[in-house]
């Protein structure tokens, strides 16, 4: 517990290295088609900028608590730093795609640890009655960052070069790691005599990041047509379902499942990974209509995410406090499941017409169910468990949270890339050569080229051309109005297992109050 302005220090320390680190899991997508260019490589290839670094963050995260006891949890936190700030600097010194690859990998190694260490120094920082406000303050770099990235990628792209996406990180974490080491209190190595699960660690490894390939990559490989999908899908099967068998079996294991029979936290980790999936779906959803069919840049559409992001950090806080006033976690995540819920179902109304001022309620409604989601959920995924076991069930929430967001994206893509086929065809049945409308259609279009001094075949193919865009554009727009409503449905369907979670008339509060890690 830390006091006056070395309390405020490591808050602004925590927060920041928490904001960078999620930032990086979206800065990039605004400036994958500069880095495609500027590398000589495919859009496709390109991509694995984006997957090594999901699949880092999710092969580490549930190993920080281990590791942070194992190494101690302030050299481990510093380490994490440094680590990603060196990583940083060499993905923007990179000369070929697959070096910048190989970085981006090592980058989110040192910035998925950030996660769960950050959480527990934080917590660690306020006395008790001050940590509903501590989790508050934590979520702001999960609402954020990823909020905030597409807005920097987008104006640095713009205004800069690709590079000083990662160069932006090296001052920020040299100032980081600076102050960590000034401001963190020491920390000792667990000597418990507890060994290194060395076969635990290659099995989570393996196992996650074969899932997170198949998840980022299958998609654009047409899925199991693809040979090595189908490799990587049984090797993710086989592997996950070994680790869940040694993890329970040997006595000291990298990853606690035994956490897992509390089912408020199993429950919990349910809702998370919903939660994950609609935070990064939304994210990666509307920049691609605000952009491909309205027209927007990518600094315009970071900025309408903005309102909804600052609504959410403001609110953020007093969440904290009404958890630790006794207000059970329950009742504020069923609202934000239902906010989540109404955002999903007034994008779904959007059209090609609509106005920037349609999305602004939408979006508030977004941020807002966001942090009543985040704050909540984090309090009661830990509320029924040990104190020894808060920080491997915050670590597997954590991971939960990113699973979340890696499956939300890659079935989304799926989702709306089958939706695209399934509304194409049913737009072209009614454009028919005998279709009254059509044919106006096309002759209006004809005669108002040839009136612009076109002859009549380039004319009528620049008609069919012109209606030919006209139902892609259409096609896209019902395929994410689909995507968002399935978004609405998905936050909906979680009410019901709240409910599950709440106790009887008359159980005590405390049971399901902010709980924190000791260590």
């Amino acid at each position: 517990m830390e006091t006056g302005f070395r309390k405020w220090i490591i808050v602004v320390t925590i927060i920041t290295a928490t904001i960078i680190e999620l930032i990086d899991t979206t800065i990039v997508n605004v400036s994958i088609n500069t880095m495609s260019g500027n590398l000589g490589a495919s859009l496709e290839d390109t991509a694995w900028v984006i997957t090594s670094y999901a699949i880092a963050n999710v092969i580490i995260i549930p190993m920080t608590s281990f590791l942070a006891e194992k190494i101690g949890r302030k050299q481990y936190y510093i380490g994490s730093i440094i680590l990603f700030t060196l990583a940083s600097a060499m993905c923007g010194f990179s000369n070929n795609l697959w070096e910048l690859v190989a970085f981006r990998f090592i980058q989110g190694i040192g910035g998925g640890a950030l996660l769960s260490t950050s959480q527990s120094i934080l917590f660690e920082t306020f006395p008790p009655k001050e940590r509903g406000t501590a989790s508050g303050i934590f979520s702001l770099g999960i609402i954020i960052g990823p909020s905030i990235g597409p807005v920097m990628g987008g104006y640095i792209v713009d205004n800069l070069s690709w590079q000083w996406i990662f160069y932006v990180n090296i001052p920020i974490g040299i100032m980081a790691a600076f102050l960590s080491y000034l401001y963190l209190r020491p920390t000792t190595r667990s000597t418990d005599g507890r060994t290194i699960d060395w076969f635990g660690i290659f099995l989570l490894a393996i196992g996650v990041g074969s899932l997170q390939i198949v998840l980022e990559r299958g998609e654009t490989d047409d899925w199991f047509s693809a040979n090595y999908i189908i490799a990587l899908s049984v090797i993710s099967a086989l592997s996950l379902i070994i680790l869940v068998w040694w993890e329970l079996r040997i006595k000291y294991p990298v990853i606690n499942l035994r956490v897992l029979k509390s089912p408020t936290l199993a429950i919990s980790a349910i809702m998370t990974f919903v939660l994950g999936f609609g935070l990064f779906s939304a994210v990666f959803v509307f920049p691609l209509y605000a952009q491909r069919l309205i027209g927007y840049s990518a600094f315009q559409t970071g900025t309408m995410l903005l309102p909804g992001t600052l609504m959410a950090a403001m609110i953020s806080p007093f969440l904290g406090r009404m958890l630790q006033s006794g207000v059970r976690p329950q009742y504020l995540i069923i609202i934000g499941f239902g906010m989540s819920a109404i955002f999903g179902y007034m994008m779904s109304g959007a059209n090609l017409e609509t106005g920037g001022a349609y999305f602004f309620i939408p979006l508030i409604f977004r941020g807002i169910g966001a942090a009543l989601l985040i704050v909540p959920l984090t309090a009661l995924a830990v509320s029924a468990l040990k104190p020894q076991d808060i920080p491997q069930g915050a670590a597997l929430n954590n991971m939960m949270r990113q699973m979340g967001g890696s499956f939300g994206i890659a079935l989304i893509n799926t989702y709306i890339a089958h939706r695209a086929a399934a509304n194409r065809t049913d737009l072209i049945t009614h454009i028919t050569a005998s279709n009254y409308a059509t044919h106006q259609r096309i002759q209006t279009i004809t005669g108002n080229l040839m009136a612009h001094g076109a002859n009549y075949m380039q004319a009528m193919k620049q008609a069919m051309g012109a209606l030919e865009a006209t139902v892609v554009r259409q096609t896209f727009l019902l395929s994410y109005m689909n995507a968002f409503l399935l978004l609405a449905i998905l936050n909906a369907a979680c009410i019901p297992l709240v409910l599950i979670t709440i106790k009887r008339k008359g159980a005590p509060k405390s049971d399901v109050k902010l709980t924190i890690p000791d260590h």
